[in-house]
C-alpha cells in the first residue's frame, strides 16, 4: 500500500479541537488585552503567565493582598441565546472587583478562563472586549488568561466564563465588621438591573414553557414597563463599583461594604456585621427596577424568596460613620452611582447582647409594591 493509499489518521481539528481557530483569536482579542493595561503589567498575551511588577508594593507599610475567583452563572444562556457576548464580560469583571473592593483593596489584575464547544475567534473576542473594557472601568489590568475548546462536553455555541482577580490593600485600611460601630449608617448603592445572580429563577419565571410552569416569554418580547425587549433588559451588564468605593473609603470614614450577590440584601451584609449588632433597613427608602416587580407579579414569587435571590435594586452597600454619610452619598452620586440611606446599625438587643447580633431586618415596603 503506497503512501497516498494510506488511510488517514485521527486530528484533533477532526476531533473537534481547532488550534487555527484559537491562533485566529488571540490576534483579535489583542487589541482589547492592550487597552487594559497598567504600567505594572510586563509583556502581553502570549506566554505562559501574565507578568506584573510589584515593586510599588514597596511603598506600603503592609500590604495585604485580596483574590476573588467567580464566573456570571447562567446569565451565559440568554447571551448564547441572542448571540449577543460584549456585555458577558462586564459581569465577570463586575463580580471580581467589586467582591475586592468590599475590604478596601485596590484591583491590580485580572485573568480569564473561557470554556467553549467550538472557538469562533470573533465570538471569543466579543467576551474578551467585555472583559476589558470592564477592566478599563475598574482601574485594573487584564494580564492573560486561557481559551478552551470542549468538544463533547459544550455545544459548538455553548461556553462558560469564569476569572479571578488580586487586589491590594493597606492592613491599617482593611475594611470589615472589626471597624463596624452602633449608629453607622447604611448607605445603599443602586444596581444596573438584575446583576449576574438569581438567572435560574428569572429564567424559569420568564422564559420557561407555560407546561413547566413558566410565561413562555420571548427574548424579543417588547415589555412595555421595562421599556426595550426582555433579552435586552437580561443582558444589562453589572454595575462596576470598584472605583466609586475605593474612592468612599478613602474620603469617607467607612467601616465596611457589602456586595450584594446571591443570597440577597440581608445575608450578604450580614456577612460583615459583627455579633452584637444588628441593622435595620427601610424598603421604603427606594423602589426597585421594573424588572424586580415583574419577576415578583408573574412568577408568584413570594417577596422574601425574591429578595434572598436577587438584588432588587442595591447592588452595594457602605456602612459609614454616621457624620459622613451626606458626604458619602453626594462623592457616589459624583461617580455616576444613585446612592442613598437605607438604615442604620444599633446595638443588638438579645440576651447577652449578641442573641440576635450579626443580622440584618428589612422593614416596611417598597413604593408601588
Amino acid at each position: 500500500m503506497t503512501d497516498q493509499s494510506m488511510p488517514s489518521g485521527a486530528t484533533y481539528e477532526a476531533a473537534g479541537v481547532s488550534i487555527d481557530a484559537g491562533d485566529k483569536a488571540v490576534e483579535l482579542m489583542k487589541v482589547w488585552v492592550d487597552k487594559a493595561r497598567r504600567p505594572e503589567v510586563i509583556g502581553g498575551i502570549g506566554g505562559f503567565a501574565g507578568l506584573f511588577d510589584a515593586s510599588a508594593l514597596k511603598d506600603f507599610k503592609r500590604p495585604l493582598l485580596a483574590s476573588s475567583a467567580d464566573g456570571v452563572g447562567t446569565k451565559v444562556a440568554v447571551a448564547q441565546a441572542m448571540d449577543v457576548h460584549h456585555t458577558i464580560g462586564f459581569d465577570l469583571v463586575g463580580m471580581l472587583v467589586d467582591d475586592l473592593v468590599v475590604c478596601g483593596a485596590e484591583p491590580l489584575f485580572l485573568t480569564d478562563y473561557i470554556a467553549t464547544g467550538r472557538v469562533v475567534p470573533e465570538r471569543i473576542a466579543a467576551i474578551v472586549q467585555g472583559i476589558a473594557e470592564a477592566c478599563v472601568q475598574a482601574g485594573c489590568a487584564l494580564v492573560g488568561g486561557e481559551t478552551a475548546e470542549h468538544p463533547g462536553l459544550l455545544g459548538p455555541d455553548e461556553y462558560d466564563v469564569a476569572g479571578s482577580t488580586t487586589g491590594v490593600v493597606e492592613a491599617a485600611d482593611l475594611l470589615g465588621p472589626g471597624k463596624v460601630r452602633p449608629g453607622d449608617v447604611v448607605v445603599a448603592m443602586a444596581s444596573s438591573g438584575l446583576h449576574s445572580n438569581g438567572y435560574s429563577l428569572v429564567r424559569h419565571v420568564l422564559l420557561a414553557p407555560e407546561a413547566d410552569g413558566g410565561a413562555g416569554w420571548a427574548l424579543d418580547r417588547h415589555v412595555d414597563e421595562l421599556g426595550r425587549t426582555l433579552g435586552e433588559e437580561l443582558l444589562e451588564p453589572t454595575r462596576i463599583y470598584a472605583t466609586a468605593c475605593l474612592d468612599l473609603a478613602r474620603s469617607t470614614r467607612t467601616h465596611a461594604m457589602s456586595h450584594i450577590t446571591g443570597g440577597g440584601l440581608a445575608e450578604n451584609l450580614a456577612r460583615v456585621l459583627p455579633e452584637e449588632l444588628v441593622a435595620t433597613l427601610d424598603r421604603g427608602t427606594w423602589t426597585p427596577a421594573p424588572v424586580f416587580d415583574l419577576v415578583r407579579r408573574v412568577g408568584a414569587v413570594r417577596q422574601a424568596d425574591l429578595e434572598r435571590t436577587l438584588n432588587c435594586g442595591v447592588g452595594m452597600v457602605a456602612l459609614v460613620h454616621p457624620d459622613d454619610a451626606d458626604t458619602a452619598v453626594a462623592l457616589l452620586e459624583g461617580h455616576g452611582v444613585s446612592a442613598w440611606v437605607v438604615g442604620e446599625v444599633a446595638a443588638a438587643s438579645g440576651a447577652g447582647g449578641a442573641a440576635d447580633g450579626g443580622t440584618v431586618s428589612l422593614v416596611g415596603q417598597h413604593p408601588g409594591w
